[in-house]
């Protein structure tokens, strides 16, 4: 199969990259090939720009993983802009090159977040049984899904992954999560109530692989873990796990001074539910958090 992936680069599609290398013929779409050389190899084919390409014809897949990284900056309008347009103009241009093939490959999954739904309290969330709450990370992923739906026909079937927080042995989120921890500072944030959906990094490439094969699969699937927690078991958890501490909590105002905006994102939450990953058949090698967080840090 030759599949043309964007956000090769980063955490989700470096780990991709390197489970399907030996299997399929890959393009990594990059402005940085020095980065995707280091990353990934120096025997990849690259595109350095979507520009480069008149149309899809030479694929048979598509996987959009491109995206400024959503929580590694305060929130200005400066910020959202760059958020929202590394999402959106990147699934445009592909959008654009699949209508202008005149053999579209059979398949585009493209990413989003399960900031699609909102804050969303202790309720559980499944695909088809939320009610979304209009903030900015739903709008983000809204019309980013409306975008990349565009793509859509009898050739061409769309698959949307809502993922959750990624848990991965090294970078992404955890790294950032645990070192509080590591260094005998951690704890809980605001209340500590607030619910975390999270995926480890395996089940993260399985699925878009399981997806990428199963010729029914199309429409949005939450990429994550069956089993979410509150934020309050989580830090428990990732406690127990890095045999630490967990007597300091962080106030929602602490978080609120240094982050603005983007706070309510971690003081808020949702517990979303791969319903449709599980009606499909998918299996999780991670259903549990403290046995996904030992296989991050290596523990028995």
């Amino acid at each position: 199969m030759k599949i043309l992936i964007t956000g090769g680069t980063g955490l989700i599609g470096t780990a991709l990259y390197k489970k399907l290398r030996n299997q399929h013929q890959m393009t990594i779409v990059t402005r940085n090939a020095n980065k995707a050389y280091k990353n990934l190899g120096h025997d990849i084919d690259t595109v350095t720009h979507l520009s480069r390409l008149d149309n899809l014809n030479d694929f048979d897949a598509v996987i959009n993983l491109a995206g400024e990284p959503i929580a590694d900056k305060r929130w200005t309008e400066a910020q959202k802009k760059r958020i929202e347009q590394s999402r959106w103009q990147t699934t445009e241009q592909l959008v654009a090159l699949f209508k202008n093939s005149t053999d579209a490959p059979k398949a585009f999954i493209s990413g989003s977040a399960i900031g699609y739904y909102g804050r969303q309290g202790k309720t559980p969330v499944t695909e088809n049984d939320h009610q979304v709450h209009d903030e900015f990370t739903h709008q983000l992923c809204a019309r980013w899904e409306a975008i990349a739906q565009q793509a859509e026909t009898e050739q061409t079937r769309v698959c949307l992954i809502r993922t959750g927080v990624v848990l991965a042995k090294q970078g992404g989120a955890l790294s950032k999560m645990a070192l509080p921890f590591k260094l005998g500072f951690g704890g809980p944030i605001g209340s500590g109530e607030q619910m975390m959906s999270w995926i480890h990094l395996d089940d993260m490439v399985d699925l878009i692989i399981y997806l990428l094969n199963q010729d029914t699969a199309k429409g949005p699937f939450n990429a994550t873990a069956p089993t979410p927690v509150s934020n309050q078991e989580f830090s428990q958890t990732l406690a127990k796990v890095l045999h630490r501490p967990c007597v300091f909590r962080v106030p929602a105002f602490v978080m609120k001074g240094l982050l603005g905006e983007m706070a309510d994102m971690i003081l808020t939450g949702q517990a979303v539910l791969p319903a449709r990953l599980e009606e499909h058949g998918f299996q999780f090698r991670h259903r549990e958090l403290k046995s996904a967080l030992q296989q991050c840090f290596n523990e028995a």
